[in-house]
C-alpha cells in the first residue's frame, strides 16, 4: 500500500472538537496519511454547546485546527460547512478564517461533472427544526452513552478485544433508532432530487451511509466520535466510505516496521 492516501476530495463531519469523545488522535493520523485537492468539513467540527457547558480543549484538538489551517496554506481548497453544535457560526457567513472558507452549503461538482449538494444536515432534522430542547437533551445523554462506551472498550482491550461501538449497535437494535435514520435520509435525498442535485452529502447523524434514493445518490460522512469514517471521492470521480479504524494499522504497521529495520540496520 502507497504510504499516502490521495484523493480528489474528502469529507468529514461531526469531529466536535471540545469534547471527550473526539478521537482527534486518530484524525491526525488520517491526515498525516491523505491528501486531497479540496477537503470539505461537514458540520460540528468545533462542538460550541459543549465548550459552552464545560470547556475543554487539549493540545490535539488545538493541533488538528493548526493541521487543517497548514492544509489550506499549501493549496487544499478548505471549506467550513455549519452544522447545529458549531451554529453560533452561522450569523457570520459567509466568511474566511484565514485561507478557509466558511459557508452554510455548497455545491461540489464530481469528476464526472455531477452536483452535489453539501450540507451538514440539520435544517431536515424534525427533532432540530421543531424541539431543539430535545436534540440537547439527546447530546447529552448521547455524551453518557460515550462514557460507558469508553469503559466497556477498556475491559474488552483488557481481555485482547478489538473495539466495539455500543452507541452503533444501540443505534441498529433500537426500533425507533433505525426509523430516524431510514426516515432522515430519504428526506433529504427528496430534497436533492426536488432541487435537481445528483446526490447530497451530509453528516449529523453519525451514521456512515453510500446508497442511491430514487436516482440520488445519498452519501453520509459518518463521524470522528465513534466511526472514525470520511466520504472520498477518487480521481475516477467516484465515492466511497473510508473507514480509518479499518485501515490504520496497514499504516502504523507500516512505519513501526520502518523504525525497527533502521533501529536494526545501527545496531549492526
Amino acid at each position: 500500500m502507497s504510504e499516502i492516501l490521495k484523493y480528489k476530495s474528502i469529507f468529514i463531519s461531526d469531529i466536535h472538537l471540545g469534547t471527550k469523545g473526539c478521537q482527534a488522535d486518530k484524525l491526525l493520523e488520517f491526515f498525516k496519511y491523505s491528501r486531497s485537492e479540496k477537503l470539505y468539513l461537514v458540520g460540528d467540527i468545533i462542538d460550541v454547546w459543549a465548550l459552552k457547558k464545560n470547556f475543554y480543549w487539549p493540545q490535539q484538538h488545538n493541533d488538528v485546527v493548526q493541521k487543517i489551517l497548514r492544509k489550506a496554506r499549501h493549496g487544499t481548497k478548505v471549506f467550513y460547512i455549519i452544522g447545529n453544535h458549531d451554529e453560533i457560526f452561522r450569523k457570520f457567513i459567509p466568511m474566511f478564517f484565514g485561507d478557509i472558507k466558511i459557508l452554510n452549503r455548497i455545491v461540489h461538482k464530481s469528476t464526472l461533472g455531477k452536483n452535489y449538494l453539501v450540507v451538514h444536515g440539520d435544517a431536515w432534522d424534525g427533532v432540530m427544526k421543531y424541539a431543539k430542547w430535545l436534540s440537547k437533551i439527546g447530546s447529552i445523554a448521547y455524551g453518557i452513552l460515550l462514557k460507558l462506551n469508553n469503559l466497556v472498550n477498556f475491559f474488552r482491550k483488557l481481555n485482547g478485544k478489538e473495539y466495539w461501538s455500543l452507541a452503533k449497535y444501540l443505534k441498529y437494535k433500537v426500533k425507533n433508532a433505525v426509523k430516524y435514520i431510514g426516515d432522515y435520509e430519504k428526506t433529504l435525498s427528496h430534497y436533492a432530487k426536488k432541487k435537481k442535485f445528483d446526490g447530497i452529502i451530509c453528516g449529523h447523524i453519525h451514521h456512515a451511509e453510500d446508497r442511491d434514493f430514487n436516482g440520488i445518490n445519498y452519501l453520509n460522512c459518518g463521524d470522528w466520535v465513534e466511526s472514525c469514517t470520511a466520504v472520498v471521492e477518487k480521481f475516477d470521480g467516484t465515492f466511497e466510505i473510508l473507514s480509518w479504524n479499518n485501515i490504520n494499522h496497514k499504516f502504523i504497521e507500516k512505519k513501526s516496521t520502518s523504525i525497527e529495520k533502521i533501529k536494526f540496520q545501527k545496531a549492526s
